[in-house]
């Protein structure tokens, strides 16, 4: 059974759901597109435990209720099928108990978070620009099989119709705790279709995930903001818009500079730079301290580093290898076109068993 104090928080998380519920119908709320976001995101992650708890409390009234039939007379035979059925309840019980537990524990229970994807073009020239593009298809049609929001936030085409760099937002139930491990490096292995001799050539895209903050997280001071318009242009340098919609943003502490584009409004393009700037700042100061805590980085499965060889895709042999985790999966066609949970879900596991040998440490 649960503790008193893991009760008393499972209580008032009970008590803010049915808040939640009542302020997601107010009328005000739901005029606020921001508001109405965040308090409908925190909902969401409460729902999955609010259930939990409410089957567990279910589960315990039932057992309780079988208890005191037991202690009545009765024959023998309905003593025995109430003894089976009281067991498979306790044994729910224990089950609902541990998951509400991992709830209470912050170093189990991650909450979602929306995430920033940066997709650029690497080594291998046009066969890497094509394989950028490649990815962006991929990750895109798995947030559209998990459901996922997806917002484009910044397209660079190469002249040959490749992909130098995407950017975009992703925002939905367990994309952060499935994405977050993305970051780095991802090789291809092909014979590109230009190549008459069918030699096999290896190209690198990079991918940086970078985690949304809160405006509590983090403060930019606007005196440390140059912000800069100009006329948005596309692949060659040909004019796209005839007014100065660009924006390029650059953090004078850090050097950090974002441009944006593709929106014809300056206002759009300004915004989408400051969550990408935001992002990208955290992000640093995240990596900063990463690399300061070499015992984290024993518990984590990949270093973290952007430049880290993680993943290689081999179309000859229809394979994808994690080389973090060690894991081959002989779907190559399945995972480019959005099919990723099979290597989610074994990262996801081998970062759970890491995390298990460090606690028995």
């Amino acid at each position: 059974m649960l503790r008193p104090n893991d009760e008393a928080k499972l209580v008032k998380a009970q008590q803010r759901f049915v808040e939640l519920e009542t302020l997601l119908a107010d009328e005000k709320v739901l005029s606020d597109s921001s508001q109405y976001g965040k308090l409908a995101k925190e909902f969401s992650n409460l729902g999955g435990t609010i259930g939990l708890y409410r089957s567990y409390h279910k589960t315990l009234n039932l057992i309780r209720e079988l208890q005191e039939i037991l202690k009545a007379k009765g024959d023998a035979d309905f003593k025995e099928l109430a003894t089976a059925e009281l067991l498979d309840l306790e044994s729910r019980l224990q089950e609902l108990t541990r998951q509400l537990t991992d709830y209470l524990d912050p170093s189990k229970n991650e909450p979602d978070k929306d995430i920033i994807i940066e997709i650029r073009a690497g080594t291998g020239g046009l066969e890497a620009s094509l394989f950028a593009g490649d990815l962006y298809r991929m990750y895109t049609k798995y947030a559209d099989l998990k459901g996922w929001k997806l917002e484009l936030m910044s397209y660079v085409q190469t002249e040959a119709g490749g992909v130098k760099e995407v950017v975009f937002s992703l925002s939905g139930r367990e994309c952060s705790k499935r994405l977050k491990w993305e970051s780095g490096t991802h090789r291809v292995q092909r014979v590109p279709t230009t190549e008459a001799s069918g030699r096999l050539h290896t190209s690198a895209v990079t991918v940086a995930i970078l985690f949304e903050p809160e405006e509590i997280d983090l403060e930019i001071n606007p005196k440390d903001l140059k912000i800069d318009v100009y006329r948005s242009s596309g692949p060659g340098g040909q004019s796209v818009n005839t007014t100065d919609s660009a924006v390029r943003i650059t953090h004078l502490p850090t050097g950090t500079v974002v441009v944006c584009q593709d929106e014809r409004s300056q206002l759009k393009n300004r915004a989408k730079a400051m969550r990408i700037l935001r992002a990208r700042i955290l992000d640093h100061m995240q990596q900063e301290a990463f690399q300061k805590a070499s015992a984290l980085r024993k518990s984590q499965v990949g270093s973290g580093d952007r430049s880290e060889k993680i993943r290689t895709y081999n179309f000859p042999d229809r394979r994808v290898t994690d080389h973090r985790i060690g894991y081959t999966s002989h779907q190559l066609e399945s995972i480019l076109n959005g099919g990723l949970d099979e290597l989610t879900n074994a990262l996801m596991a081998a970062e759970k068993d890491l995390k298990e040998q460090a606690e028995i440490k």
